[in-house]
């Protein structure tokens, strides 16, 4: 992973570059991201740039034997500690016996949450954890001296949810670190750890990518513009959530809630019985996904109807369907929609009938339709 293979956050890169080459760096440094964004890959190319054998100002050469060693993660200088659960595809109680698939999992896409690692592994439990015993361990990786490069590095992925036993030895060994030892932690729930851990980090920043960040990225996947601009609103800076929403790229939730809408506007009850058809076959995640875009729509037409459309990130060939919508319903109207839908999210959740529960909803909201 190199600085150039992710999108924006240019001021970051530029902070830890500059720390690599004035060597003020920092022996434990807290990578504090949002859910699906760019902590852990940050963390990845930070880690390449300091062991790169030819760094140039912006970006690690990328060529040389430590790059070349850092792009499948194995560079011997280079270990990990992350969340592992029983699972049928491994049998092992360390991080270092899951290496392998981890590392599969991280060259994949390194914009990951702890739910898909436990997937991804076949996790019995779905529970993942950090024993003490992985933490006090740790000194045991990190006692040798470097082979290769200037310092050793340990990269902590979701320390959060370490219990008080592991966080405490993970404390003891950043209070008396080894010497020429780096520690990257990565959370994106940091409000979860000891707040004694905090204090003995340099706390990163990583903010969220941007609706413009996500799109750059869509688009270098040749996804199309259409879809980039759905899906940046959809995903709320979360590239995670953005790569599954492009595996689902056929699905044009935006055509689907204008046709449902003007369906409910107009009472067409047959057309609406033809939309629960279609809704009870499709699998459970595709009906919640479009459950969540119908209410995300609803609460940027409460805001529009609020006067404060500036804050609206709504894509632009929406944003007319939005404007005219919110004339058809008054605020009230929107409100008992929004509970409506949520309500219907809750019975899908627990599967209820899903024709049932579409064709239920579908009549409720029409009722609320200001006609003339």
């Amino acid at each position: 992973m190199l600085f150039r293979d992710i999108p924006g956050l240019e001021p970051i890169k530029s902070t830890l570059r500059r720390s690599v080459q004035n060597s003020h760096l920092a022996h434990a440094q807290l990578f504090d991201c949002s859910v699906g964004g760019a902590g852990l890959a940050l963390a990845l190319a930070f880690a390449t740039y300091i062991n790169c054998e030819n760094q140039h100002e912006d970006d690690a050469c990328g060529t040389c034997a430590s790059c070349g060693k850092m792009s499948k993660l194995v560079h011997p200088d280079f270990h990990f500690i992350f969340p592992i659960a029983t699972s049928k595809k491994v049998d092992g109680k360390t991080s270092e016996a899951f290496l392998g698939l981890w590392r599969s999992f991280l060259l994949e896409n390194p914009y990951r949450v702890l739910p898909e690692w436990l997937d991804f592994i076949t996790a019995e439990n779905k529970q993942g954890n950090i024993s003490v015993e992985e933490a006090r361990g740790i000194l045991r990786k990190l006692s040798v001296k470097s082979y290769e490069g200037e310092y050793k590095i340990l990269l902590i992925w979701k320390p959060d949810i370490m219990n008080a036993s592991s966080s405490n030895a993970i404390l003891k060994i950043l209070e008396e670190p080894p010497e020429k030892t780096l520690f990257l932690l990565v959370s994106d729930q940091s409000d979860k750890l000891l707040t004694t851990i905090i204090s003995r980090t340099q706390r990163i920043a990583v903010p969220a990518f941007s609706d413009a960040e996500v799109r750059s990225y869509l688009k270098e996947r040749n996804v199309s513009d259409t879809a980039a601009n759905q899906i940046a609103y959809l995903c709320d800076g979360n590239l995670s959530e953005a790569l599954k929403l492009v595996q689902d790229n056929e699905d044009d939730r935006s055509g689907w809630f204008a046709a449902w809408m003007r369906s409910c506007y107009r009472y067409d009850v047959s057309h609406l019985v033809k939309l629960a058809d279609g809704f009870d076959v499709m699998n459970k995640e595709k009906q919640k996904g479009l459950m969540e875009y119908a209410l995300r729509l609803f609460r940027d037409m409460l805001v529009w109807s609020h006067g404060a459309g500036e804050l609206l990130r709504v894509p632009e060939e929406e944003l007319t369907f939005v404007q005219n919508f919110s004339k058809a319903v008054n605020f009230d109207s929107l409100e008992k929609m929004i509970e409506e839908v949520n309500t219907a999210y809750y019975h899908i959740e627990r599967n209820v009938r899903a024709k049932m529960v579409f064709l239920d909803l579908s009549l409720t909201v029409a009722l609320f339709f200001q006609r003339k």
